[in-house]
């Protein structure tokens, strides 16, 4: 969806609705080449404009297939997110606006406002950091393979307590300085 800062301002009675499935998975995966997958991703909200700026707030809600960031396994990620922006244009007062709000003020490029890549931007941002699917959720052993496997943290822990043993042949050197305590 692209519209004309110009045109926005020109609707100053009554604020534009707007509900539309929007269909971003080539642009996604571009920028974002882990991603698997892209539902239409569906947006609705408002678009309200005073003297010198236009508001967008709008809901979004998309689906992504990402894979397992611990096996690889694809998974479906829901995402279900508000985003609010500001749009003026160049050579604005920027000072009215708090920067303690969750907002985001932009300034457009030749008057084209292109909502779609705001969109993307905010769907990027929601990405988590740690996608598991639903067995490894549930517990299920982590992966393994010839010579190697995947250890929780505790597991980690405890294998490393397990090497803080001595050695028995350095066993002789602890006596060596036996004023000072093992510090471990």
């Amino acid at each position: 969806m692209k519209w004309s800062l110009s045109q926005l301002k020109s609707t100053r009675e009554a604020p534009l609705q707007f509900d539309e499935a929007l269909d971003l998975k080539h642009p996604l995966m571009m920028r974002y080449p882990e991603i698997i997958d892209v539902q239409p991703v569906h947006v609705k909200g408002l678009v309200t404009s005073d003297k010198d700026s236009v508001l967008i707030s709008a809901t979004v809600e998309a689906t992504l297939t990402l894979p397992s960031s611990r096996s690889l396994t694809p998974v479906a990620v829901p995402l279900a997110f508000q985003m609010t922006e500001y749009y003026v244009p160049e050579g604005t007062d920027l000072s009215r606006f708090d920067e303690e709000q969750d907002t985001v003020i932009i300034l457009p490029e030749d008057d084209i406002l292109d909502f779609d890549v705001a969109v993307e931007d905010n769907i990027l941002i929601h990405i988590p950091m740690q996608i598991l699917s639903e067995a490894e959720l549930n517990g299920e052993p982590l992966p393994t393979g010839k010579g190697w496997e995947v250890l929780s943290e505790d597991d980690l822990a405890n294998q490393a307590a397990e090497l803080k043993t001595v050695d028995p042949r350095l066993a002789k050197l602890k006596d060596l300085f036996p004023d000072q305590e093992d510090k471990d």
